[in-house]
């Protein structure tokens, strides 16, 4: 699974339009402060067919220190949740050979295209 910044993103969008770099980090810029001046407002945003982003708050809670198994207080906070539009769910749903399916976990699409079966999956595919 690869990284991709906002650098990486601007680059792309100022390629695909022929508009200047500077110009494009500003509006994207500008966007991603908007989004999250209006989740600071508790404000829900609504993309159609992208996704839902709205702010939550996370009820206090007692937690468990691993280390030592002492009771910690984890105080309230507010977080945000992101729900999957239709049609971003459907991209992602067709999107083939992301997700391994012995782990379930995403794999790297250079990885799964170099990646020859182990025997355990030849011998599975004989039968």
């Amino acid at each position: 699974m690869a990284t991709i910044t906002k650098k990486e993103l601007i680059d792309r969008i100022a390629e695909m339009h022929e508009c200047k770099r500077v110009l494009v980090k500003k509006i994207v810029q500008s966007f991603l402060d908007e989004i999250m001046e209006e989740l600071c407002q508790a404000n829900r945003l609504e993309f159609r067919d992208f996704g839902v982003f709205e702010s939550r708050i996370r009820a206090a809670r007692q937690a468990q220190n691993p280390k030592t198994m002492d009771k910690v207080h984890v105080p309230a906070k507010r977080t945000v949740k992101f729900k999957v539009g239709r049609v971003m769910k459907r991209r992602l749903l067709e999107t083939d050979g992301v997700i391994d399916e012995a782990t379930g976990l995403p794999r790297e699409a250079s990885a799964s295209a170099t990646v020859s079966p182990s025997a355990s999956d030849r011998h599975a595919a004989k039968r």
